[in-house]
């Protein structure tokens, strides 16, 4: 036997409350949030200097940039 929940025949109130949940991230997701921030930063920082070195941006500079992202050299 199936069971399938009418959503008519419930208060919207109960679904969708007016207020917004108050409470924060949590500690874990507060650190790996700065962790990731961390990593996208210095990505940044060595496609910065690598694209100083190099001038403009090429299909073969892009292919270098992401080789060792990718393959983690």
């Amino acid at each position: 036997m199936a069971y399938d929940a009418c959503l008519d025949r419930v208060p919207h109130d109960l679904i969708l409350p007016d207020q917004p949940s108050r409470r924060g991230r949590s500690l874990w997701r507060r650190g790996l949030d700065a962790i990731l921030t961390g990593q996208q930063r210095r990505a940044d920082r060595e496609i910065a200097r690598f694209l100083a070195t190099r001038g403009r941006i090429t299909d073969d500079i892009e292919r270098e940039i992401e080789r060792p992202f990718l393959f983690n050299r």
